[in-house]
């Protein structure tokens, strides 16, 4: 006999659902407390144990004549992997079905009744039909009325709209995951431009902020220091098996918002909520993940509420063993194609595990790669329309983190490439500055490694607005997580040096954002290109209507993830990155740099994601790093095909 137990799913090979029961892991074994046979929809038979502990454990199906069909002789899932080394086979059938087909909602057994309205995978509410609420016990647990999906998405925009306070929001669609995930999916693609701000950037940081306070339902998997040893157990109990991506954080760098500790689980749920959205990876392939070894935040360690360990962080030898032992168990469970994405780690950690696990493992860190990516599309659109070329151009950078350094050495490498000169060469064209000044050479040994590419040969300055004036940049950009740093005598030196100054605000969320659009706009009279990390709402500038763009990760990330995925990548190039910034670039048109932007707008997202994915595919063919073969011949209409729809499926 085999167990079934709360984490396993069935696969429907035959029209007879009971003759389907497979089992997810044979490992797991437990004693019989009772025996019951249950009729399946389609007439067959199938014998059914419990334990005394709610699970349920399958022996197999029956035959007409009560005899048993054992599938003990079934391979399980962990059978399957280890022949391929990473996740199983569509067990589910959502790859290979299309909207119109029937589908089994399975959850333990058929879901039905209360507990198929309490299954956010499977829950439809109002939705359900009439012949599946006799089909699956829903008399009289629903009103009588049947709506449309559609009637649902507009009812809770209505209902979403009445909050004044933007944390409710984010908390009421918490809840919509939580309750149906279809819908919330729905719900996020249909206004993306509206609810995008909701559920990630700049709600999630306040949301991170109070998590303890808000906290109702874990999300994702908290792994502190008392897991040590024991890491590949605890990823045993979340409760799907083919992920394909993961979002990891350890909370030390919260967006701007500094050490947030385990309250940091906000970052990767919302990452993971857009992976879905605009990428069309499947929820059930998602893995939010929270690395837990403690805060210096006083405030937390203080705070009552407060969810995770009580004590400073980990540093050292005690922290590297803690992350070694995580990565090495999510290759050993999902396989070496699973994406793992760093998240909002320090400088000194999100450098070093890049470093350390990018030869070893699919992994990517956003905050150095993706805002890179974004960036650096940016301004190959704003260029394709102002002219000139990025070899052209002055950088200046204010911050010289993880993004600032991430994002002036993609900005190298694509000026490399597009000149044939060495990355070096390339290099001097893009100047930083920290908090001690100009990077230059003078501060050559007080400087961190991740700095001292950028050191060139120049006296020392120490005031961002006397930097401008001296090296004359066209382009400056704020990386900086520290708010009203592009005072009005910076812009006005920008824009006296330049007919079309373009100027970056990256850092997240709002309330550190280098300047407001309004502030650019006004102190450049109205003439910079202005894009910013958070989004700001147009600006009405001398009868003009200006339209700030919003450099927002989301457009590159989902898209790149889902061109490993489809590919079967098994590591990320950094050509994959210049290829998604082309991509992203071509994206714009005339009309939206005309209105100020030099994005493209978020309506239009899935299909850039699938241009994105589809180019980053490519690349990983062409570099030989993808693993699944044969190619397919239009990398566009297949990443398309890849993508999880939200609509509701038929239920037999």
């Amino acid at each position: 006999m085999m167990s079934l137990n709360g984490s396993s799913f069935l696969r429907q090979q035959h029209p007879s659902v009971c003759k389907s029961c497979r089992t997810f892991d044979a490992a797991r074994r437990s004693p019989v407390a009772f025996v019951r046979v249950r009729s399946g929809p389609s007439g067959g038979r199938c014998r059914v144990a419990s334990d005394g502990n709610g699970r349920v454990l399958v022996d197999g199906a029956l035959d007409e004549d009560g005899s048993s069909s054992s599938s003990s002789s079934s391979p399980s899932v962990l059978e399957m992997d280890s022949k391929s080394g990473g996740p199983g086979p569509d067990l589910y059938g959502e790859d290979r079905a299309t909207e119109d087909q029937l589908v089994t909602p399975w959850a333990v057994s058929v879901a039905s009744g209360y507990n198929l309205l309490r299954d956010p995978h499977h829950n439809k509410a109002l939705s359900f039909s009439e012949k599946e609420r006799d089909a699956h016990y829903l008399r009289g647990l629903l009103p009588p009325v049947v709506v449309s999906q559609d009637l649902q998405v507009k009812k809770l925009m209505h209902s979403l709209r009445k909050y004044q306070v933007p944390l409710q929001k984010y908390m009421a669609m918490m809840d919509l995951q939580e309750t149906n995930e279809r819908l919330f999916y729905k719900l996020l693609i249909d206004h993306v431009e509206e609810l995008l701000p909701v559920v990630y950037t700049p709600t999630v940081g306040e949301a991170c902020q109070k998590y303890g306070s808000i906290f109702r339902r874990p999300q994702g998997l908290f792994i502190s220091l008392k897991e040590k040893g024991k890491i590949l157990e605890v990823l045993k109990n979340w409760p799907q098996r083919n992920i394909q991506v993961i979002v990891v954080t350890d909370g030390e760098r919260i967006l701007g918002l500094g050490d947030l500790g385990c309250q940091g689980m906000g970052i990767p749920v919302g990452k993971l909520s857009l992976y879905t959205a605009l990428g069309g990876v499947r929820p059930s392939a998602c893995l939010p993940v929270t690395i837990d070894v403690g805060t210096n935040n006083e405030n937390l360690l203080k705070d009552e509420f407060y969810i995770g360990l009580r004590q400073r962080r980990a540093t050292g030898e005690e922290y590297d063993e803690l992350l070694h032992e995580f990565m090495s168990a999510v290759k050993q469970i999902f396989g070496e194609k699973v994406l793992i994405q760093f998240e909002d780690f320090a400088n000194h950690n999100a450098f070093e595990l890049l470093e350390k696990y990018g030869t070893t493992h699919l992994v990517f860190n956003d905050d150095i790669q993706g805002t890179a990516s974004v960036v650096l599309a940016g301004l190959i659109a704003a260029l394709k329309f102002v002219g000139g070329t990025l070899a052209d151009q002055r950088f200046l950078f204010l911050g010289a983190g993880e993004a600032g350094t991430g994002i002036a050495e993609l900005m190298a490498l694509e000026i490399s490439k597009q000149t044939n000169v060495p990355v070096e060469e390339a290099r001097k064209k893009i100047w930083l500055v920290d908090s001690k000044g100009l990077i230059v050479n003078s501060r050559w040994e007080s400087l961190q490694q991740f700095k001292k590419p950028w050191a060139h040969e120049h006296e020392p300055i120490n005031e961002l607005v006397d930097a401008v004036k001296v090296i004359k940049p066209t382009v400056l950009i704020g990386t900086s997580g520290v708010g009203s740093t592009f005072t009005e005598d910076v812009v006005e030196a920008m824009a006296a040096l330049n007919e079309k100054p373009i100027i970056l605000a990256l850092s997240n969320p709002t309330s550190q954002s280098e300047c407001t659009a309004e502030e650019a706009y006004k102190w450049s009279q109205g003439r910079a290109i202005f894009a910013s990390g958070s989004p700001f709402a147009p600006v009405e500038y001398k009868g003009k209507t200006l339209v700030p763009g919003q450099a927002n990760n989301a457009y590159i990330f989902p898209g790149l993830g889902l061109g490993l995925i489809m590919s079967g990548a098994i590591r990320v190039h950094n050509d994959m990155l210049l290829a998604a910034s082309e991509a992203l670039a071509a994206q714009v048109t005339r009309e939206n740099f005309d209105k100020g932007l030099i994005y493209p707008p978020f309506t239009d997202i899935r299909k850039i994601s699938a241009q994105i994915a589809a180019d980053v595919a490519a690349k990983a063919y062409e570099l030989g790093l993808a693993t699944r073969l044969p190619q397919p011949k239009d990398l566009v209409k297949y990443a398309e095909s890849c993508m999880y729809s939200p609509t509701y499926r038929s239920y037999r």
